[in-house]
């Protein structure tokens, strides 16, 4: 399925409406398959920027373990899928020269955030406070729901998995964070590749956004569930998973882009 074998959406309800095409289910899976087509053409270039961002989550989660604030690993691994979007903006730039036929370096896909700077430098900046009120949000919760808790891991792991209180701590951490990261994932899916692409303003891109992932709301629940999937597949080893799975996703993203948002006429 290509960019123009998709319908564009009908009438205009919501602003921006006419620039939205409107997909069917498969299409998140052909998004993967671009993108794992873009990730081996793009060789070591992909794979360099997902070792940079593995190993920088490596580096804080050992650092909160060696700081004796165990109980923020997994807030933070939780974080990491809000803050994902904004990581992957050099993965569009690689996408994006692949597409026009030129060779796409590292240096270049780093430095992205040049092509439209105060957008997208003022949604990471967004982003990483939402990350903020995220941890902010689990270290509430965890007080308040082990007031007397020791904060060794094991000991978290223990009563978290085999208590009432803990049963009831993971139940409110992940409605919360599940709330978090509807509203991150709608904001983000699309508006970063946007402001990358056509270098417009952050509000129209985030509106863009949010009414293009109404639109398609099955197919970007999947989209979303499938992000989930590789992305904790990647935390799972450790970080070093996400090597592989970051820049997949991330090169999938900008087909997704390609494929809802219609070019300019």
């Amino acid at each position: 399925m290509s960019d123009q074998d998709v319908p564009a959406a009908r009438g205009n309800v919501f602003p921006y409406q006419d620039r939205i095409s409107v997909v069917t289910t498969e299409a998140p899976f052909h998004w993967l398959v671009a993108g794992w087509r873009d990730y081996t053409r793009a060789g070591m270039v992909s794979v360099g920027y997902g070792v940079l961002f593995a190993v920088a989550g490596l580096v804080l989660t050992v650092g909160l373990y060696f700081a004796g604030l165990e109980y923020l690993i997994a807030p933070l691994a939780a974080g990491f899928l809000l803050v994902g979007p904004s990581l992957t903006v050099g993965l569009y730039a690689i996408s994006r020269d692949l597409a026009e036929g030129r060779t796409p370096a590292l240096g270049s896909a780093l430095s992205a955030w040049r092509a439209n700077p105060i957008p997208l430098l003022a949604f990471g900046l967004g982003q990483v406070l939402f990350l903020i009120i995220w941890m902010r949000l689990a270290v509430v919760i965890f007080a308040v729901s082990f007031p007397h808790q020791n904060v060794d891991l094991q000991s978290i792991v223990n009563t978290a998995l085999f208590t009432a209180e803990g049963n009831v701590f993971l139940l409110i951490g992940t409605v919360v964070g599940a709330v978090l990261a509807t509203i991150a994932f709608a904001v983000g899916a699309f508006s970063l590749p946007l402001m990358l692409d056509r270098r417009v303003g952050i509000i129209e891109a985030v509106v863009t956004s949010v009414v293009a992932t109404f639109l398609n709301f099955r197919v970007m629940a999947l989209w979303a569930a499938l992000i989930v999937l590789f992305t904790v597949a990647g935390l799972a080893t450790a970080y070093i998973g996400l090597a592989i799975t970051l820049p997949l996703v991330g090169h999938a993203s900008w087909h997704a882009y390609r494929t809802v948002i219609r070019p300019p006429a």
